[in-house]
């Protein structure tokens, strides 16, 4: 048996309280070891984008601790629902926006470009405007601009959630392999928001389930190496664990559940 990765983050009794009193964390008590990937999973409204602001550093809690493992100038590569980006700039300027905020030099920033997009297969692309890209172009880009910056961490809040289900999973194994390890380093942490069941299976070694208001209700282990591929998806392993993580949504809905 393996010793669990050192914490790369935790939250210890956190609770986040907004305006007018409505509570977005109630309790909450996490940790996420460095290299895992971690899905936290739930319904609308339980916390999970909030958790994610946390860890960012772009929010801070009511009350509760938390820690970061980080170089205090890591920036993590964030990644939102929507692609947010600059309607006017192709996608090299785009992705190249955080090397420009951080003074890079031109052909260093060059090359990391470039690396970036050949990364998510925008390579052919770079000179296009978002307004001539499809959605999962328009993540793959949104992933690029991220990973231009070679972070440690990554943050993901519910990014595929809009495309079709083939650009969907396509891009899952395109984020998975921009965390594994480059060049004999160690593999990327990374923090993941969704809805789906199959997607948080697919691509986590950790599942967090959450309800509302705003706790972590079961942290269930997906004890499959990587790399995984497509194949996964057909094995009876992922549908026992697909059955046994829907499982924990359903009670974690009902308990959330108004009276």
């Amino acid at each position: 048996m393996t010793n669990p990765p050192t914490a790369l983050l935790s939250l210890t009794h956190v609770r986040r309280e907004f305006a007018g009193g409505r509570v977005a964390l109630a309790d909450v008590s996490l940790s996420v070891g460095d290299g895992e990937f971690v899905s936290l999973l739930g319904a609308s409204g339980c916390g999970k984008s909030t958790v994610l602001r946390l860890l960012s550093g772009l929010d801070v809690p009511t009350s509760g601790t938390i820690a970061r493992n980080l170089p205090a100038d890591a920036v993590p590569g964030y990644v939102f629902q929507d692609a947010a980006l600059m309607p006017w700039a192709s996608v090299r300027r785009n992705v190249e926006l955080p090397l420009m905020l951080r003074g890079g030099r031109a052909a260093a920033m060059r090359e990391r470009v470039d690396s970036a997009l050949r990364a998510v297969g925008l390579a052919d692309s770079a000179g296009a405007v978002p307004r001539e890209l499809s959605g999962g172009m328009k993540m793959r880009a949104s992933l690029a601009r991220a990973l231009v910056t070679s972070p440690r961490l990554w943050l993901l809040d519910e990014p595929f959630g809009a495309l079709d289900e083939i650009t969907r999973f396509a891009l899952n194994q395109t984020l998975l392999s921009l965390c594994q390890p480059r060049d004999g380093g160690a593999p990327a942490t990374a923090v993941f928001v969704t809805h789906s069941v199959y997607e948080a299976v697919f691509l986590s070694q950790r599942v967090l389930v959450m309800a509302r208001p705003g706790r972590v209700v079961d942290d269930i282990a997906i004890d499959v190496p990587y790399p995984r591929d497509a194949g996964f998806r057909a094995t009876p392993q992922f549908a026992a664990l697909c059955a046994r993580v829907s499982d924990a949504l359903q009670r974690a809905s009902a308990v959330g559940a108004p009276a």
